[in-house]
């Protein structure tokens, strides 16, 4: 993530590739507390910046000063000046310097001056202006966030005494609060900062004292920082949202074929990859075609760009002819081009699309071509042995599969350190392949080094869930239950928070958990959570897909092993009109439900009688021998 004085002091229409927006400390030229909001945005040469503390009226002479005197103020001829003047020039000289100030040292110095000078009511300002320029040097992430913190301060104090309010300059200072917070990796400091600063500037958007040119571009970085800090949160889809906002507020400012619009839609649809919401991605990255086509030609490199991200959105959603057809298209333009790093990626992919397709000489070959362009410890190299290895274990080569897994965890175990998050990654993909083999042992011990490493990174705690929930569906399919529990309840509560309650993933996770807990006979548990499951299939899938089917099957057996046939026979019901919606291709899951059914009838049956026998008295019982009394009983029991 870019930093915020980036976004504040670069120019507003410079293109940058990932980051939307950015904004210009020349176009925030910080303005005096005694001046309108108007100027705020205004550019002007040093000579003609505002000022921190004087009135305009305290910047003219006196009117019976001659022309004589105004060229000499201090020869002998002049009259005295007044301690009051000599401080409200000394005050001006001071801002001048400040204002004058390039670097660093040059600006603190000439703040340390004010500070004698000036009120500490009169300083919010210049901390402003010297925090932005921290950020932007990177100097001091500590001193950034100390500056802003005695800005925030004074403008809240100065509002609370004077009920005039500083809107603009206050979301300035929250949005670099809020950007310093999340460098130092203290996100919840953060959201809070940036949060604030949405609803002030939500609040003055529409105010007419201040321009849509002056609002929307803060806006946009608040919301592109917003979504930034969410996704480091773990909060993927609901940072979405605030990426979509940002894109909103662009479209306000950009012409519409304009090349940022295109990379902004190109962002947005990257980030719905992330969270595997394909259907959603392709209209953005379509969009992102179009834009750019039309900027740049059909032979561009940020064509091929988004060609390379269509080609992943189609792969997701199973449309693997379509999707090695954009990577061709890639690859061609990236060839041209001479990109070289990109092209080695977009070759990598276009074996993966050929594994998906069944292809898998092909993908081997076009691998073998690769390796020769790959440094010998490079993690592109590691990458190409652990797609190699998958085109193996589909042909089910396994011993040479492990030969290729071994040299990728090789070099990959020396970039821990420096690459730990390129790392996890690949070591999740590895995992794949040894889940392939049965050699689960080996995958467990990957994931679980994984989780260590990712438990390191504070920005990637969304992505600890997914490990956890691997980790705890492998240790239950090699009988270790209990202490598959621990990780599967882990990976459930951080999943909810990663992607949202009712997320496909989160149901996957109680479904396993669920299974567990019917391993351990403990069927009410099971019960309740896969009671969850199926609500969360429902939603996400639909009622009709094949998981949530087989959640509604798990909940019969749940309730059977309880001894609740009515229940349980409820919901077999459910899973047989379920699969009897998915005609003759789920013919033999439809035979397996009707089966399970009559089974559940026929022991709720059973039930009844030995309940009806048990309450029968037995013949003895009547005192006299007779069967009178029993055959009273009988009837009572009937009715």
């Amino acid at each position: 993530m870019r930093r915020a004085s980036s976004k504040l002091l670069s120019q507003i229409r410079k293109p940058h590739p990932r980051i939307p927006l950015s904004l210009s400390t020349r176009d925030f030229s910080v303005p005096s507390l005694n001046s309108p909001p108007k100027p705020l945005l205004e550019s002007a040469p040093a000579s003609q910046s505002s000022r921190f503390s004087t009135s305009n009226s305290n910047r003219f002479p006196p009117q019976n000063l001659s022309a004589h005197d105004l060229l000499n103020p201090f020869s002998q001829d002049a009259p005295q000046m007044s301690s009051r003047q000599r401080r409200i020039k000394e005050k001006s000289e001071l801002e001048e310097a400040f204002e004058a100030a390039e670097s660093l040292d040059e600006m603190l110095a000439a703040f340390k001056e004010m500070e004698a000078s000036f009120d500490e009511k009169d300083l919010a300002l210049a901390c402003l202006k010297i925090g932005l320029k921290l950020d932007r040097d990177a100097d001091d992430p500590e001193k950034t966030l100390s500056f802003a913190q005695r800005a925030l301060r004074i403008f809240d104090e100065n509002e609370a005494d004077s009920g005039k309010k500083m809107s603009l300059p206050i979301a300035m200072t929250l949005h670099l609060l809020g950007s310093s917070s999340f460098g130092l990796k203290r996100f919840s400091e953060s959201l809070g900062y940036l949060s604030r600063a949405n609803r002030v500037l939500s609040k003055i958007e529409g105010e007419s004292c201040y321009n849509a040119d002056q609002v929307l571009p803060i806006l946009h970085a608040v919301r592109f920082e917003l979504f930034n800090v969410k996704t480091a949160m773990g909060r993927r889809e609901e940072a979405i949202l605030d990426l979509r906002k940002a894109l909103e507020i662009k479209e306000m400012i950009f012409d519409e074929d304009s090349k940022e619009l295109g990379n902004a839609n190109r962002d947005v649809a990257e980030a719905y990859v992330a969270v595997l919401n394909f259907k959603e991605a392709l209209p953005f990255c379509e969009k992102a075609v179009e834009i750019h086509k039309a900027h740049f030609g059909n032979n561009s490199v940020e064509v091929a760009y988004d060609r390379r991200v269509l080609g992943v959105i189609y792969t997701g959603l199973e449309e693997h002819d379509r999707a090695l057809e954009q990577n061709q298209l890639s690859r061609k333009v990236l060839k041209k081009w001479g990109r070289g790093a990109d092209l080695l990626r977009a070759e990598i992919d276009a074996a993966n699309m050929q594994i998906a397709l069944g292809r898998y000489e092909d993908a081997i070959n076009t691998l073998k071509g690769v390796v020769p362009q790959t440094e010998q410890e490079s993690e592109e190299r590691a990458t190409v042995f652990t797609s190699m290895a998958k085109a193996l274990c589909n042909q089910e080569k396994f011993v040479d599969a492990k030969k290729c897994l071994e040299i990728a965890c090789g070099i990959l175990e020396k970039k821990e350190r420096s690459s730990p998050l390129a790392v996890v990654e690949a070591y999740m993909e590895i995992t794949t392949q040894y889940e392939t083999m049965n050699e689960f042992e080996t995958a467990i011990s990957l994931l679980k080094k994984a989780l260590a490493m990712l438990e390191k990174l504070p920005q990637e705690q969304h992505s600890v869930g997914s490990v956890s929930a691997r980790i705890g569906w492998l240790l239950l399919l090699t009988g270790k239950v209990e202490e598959a529990i621990p990780y599967l309840e882990d990976a459930a509560e951080r999943l909810k928070e990663s992607f949202g309650l009712k997320h496909f993933s989160v149901g996957y996770v109680y479904n396993n958990l669920g299974a567990a807990y019917m391993e351990l006979d403990r069927p009410q548990s099971a019960a309740q959570t896969f009671a969850y499951a199926k609500e969360i299939m429902d939603v996400s899938l639909g009622p009709h897909h094949a998981d949530s089917i087989e959640a509604c099957q798990n909940l019969s057996k749940a309730y059977a092993a309880m001894g609740s046939y009515p229940l349980a026979m409820n919901f077999q019901e459910k899973v047989v009109e379920g699969w009897e919606g998915h005609g003759p291709s789920a013919e033999d899951e439809l035979k397996e439900a009707i089966q399970v059914l009559e089974q559940l009838k026929l022991k709720a049956s059973t039930l009844v009688s030995e309940t009806l026998m048990s309450a029968m008295p037995h013949p003895d019982e009547n005192g006299d021998g007779s069967l009178e009394n029993s055959h009273s009983a009988i009837s009572t029991i009937k009715r």
